[in-house]
């Protein structure tokens, strides 16, 4: 959507500051209506809307029937599918991984950990670094989260680990990693059928270029770029994702920016640092040490 820029004078001794109109709060229509203005995160809401957010999430994605055969089914589609675009190298990038020990521990740990360490880690960031666009991120995040409940319910799909006939190796039950909620005694706790989308990718592309857009230092924007990748083939060397959930994953984090689009009128990336003050609203210490010179 095209946004013109609007000046905020500023009082005598201010420079003035271009702030887009998404954020100053005129009356511009969108297909949501009127324009949201980005407000201050508030710590105490932002962790309580996380925490009942996941829990919501957790309880519906475990709710949706496990639907085993129609599950089995599909995954012998996608295998199928794979093989007749030529881009079925799960099996055999399974198990060459698997044979270095330790690389493939070091990677169940990696599928079953950073998943939320890195993606918390980037929320804490952004409302540190980035208030003025932490509300429209996180709204994308969790739209993304939230249409993969669509993809669970509607196309239920075992991972490659339990097809029937897959010769797929369950890298966390042969190595007898912990913490994942896919193998051991803790996968009856989890739906182990909701492999499409996968929100390893959705979150990690999320978090990667959050980080690549955001981000000053260049070897830090270069590791943003990395993530995702090195999530990828982690999802796949331990057989609980197929190349084609990854896409389904990407797809998943395009709706997510076109909601925080529509919504705020912008990609997040684009809205500015710190959120302006309103009129006849004090400047926060933030906003007056990016203004001053």
């Amino acid at each position: 959507m095209p946004m013109s820029d609007s000046t905020v004078t500023q009082p005598e001794g201010r420079e003035e500051v271009a702030v887009p109109q998404a954020v100053t709060g005129e009356d511009r229509r969108t297909p949501l209506g009127r324009l949201r203005r980005p407000r201050r995160p508030r710590l105490w809401f932002e962790i309580l809307l996380i925490a009942v957010s996941y829990w919501t999430y957790s309880l519906i994605r475990n709710a949706v029937p496990e639907q085993r055969g129609k599950a089995l089914r599909n995954a012998d589609w996608i295998w199928s599918a794979e093989h007749h675009l030529g881009i079925a190298l799960e099996q055999s990038v399974n198990h060459a991984l698997n044979s270095v020990t330790w690389l493939i521990i070091g990677m169940n740990y990696y599928y079953a950990t950073l998943h939320f360490i890195v993606t918390i880690g980037v929320l804490v960031w952004l409302y540190r670094w980035h208030p003025g666009r932490y509300a429209a991120a996180r709204l994308a995040l969790f739209a993304t989260t939230g249409v993969a409940l669509l993809g669970y319910y509607l196309f239920p799909l075992a991972p490659p680990r339990l097809m029937r006939g897959g010769h797929f190796v369950d890298t966390v039950m042969v190595h007898h990693t912990w913490g994942s909620m896919a193998s051991g005694d803790l996968k009856h706790m989890s739906n182990q059928y909701a492999a499409m989308p996968s929100m390893h990718i959705g979150w990690s592309l999320w978090c990667g270029l959050t980080v690549f857009a955001l981000a000053s230092v260049p070897w830090v924007r270069v590791l943003g770029l990395l993530y995702p990748a090195a999530t990828l083939l982690v999802i796949v060397a331990t057989a609980n994702h197929f190349w084609l959930d990854a896409v389904g994953g990407v797809l998943c984090l395009a709706f997510g920016f076109t909601v925080a689009r529509m919504w705020y009128g912008a990609l997040p990336y684009a809205l500015p640092r710190v959120v302006p003050a309103r009129r006849h609203e004090p400047e926060p210490a933030a906003v007056r040490a990016v203004r001053a010179p």
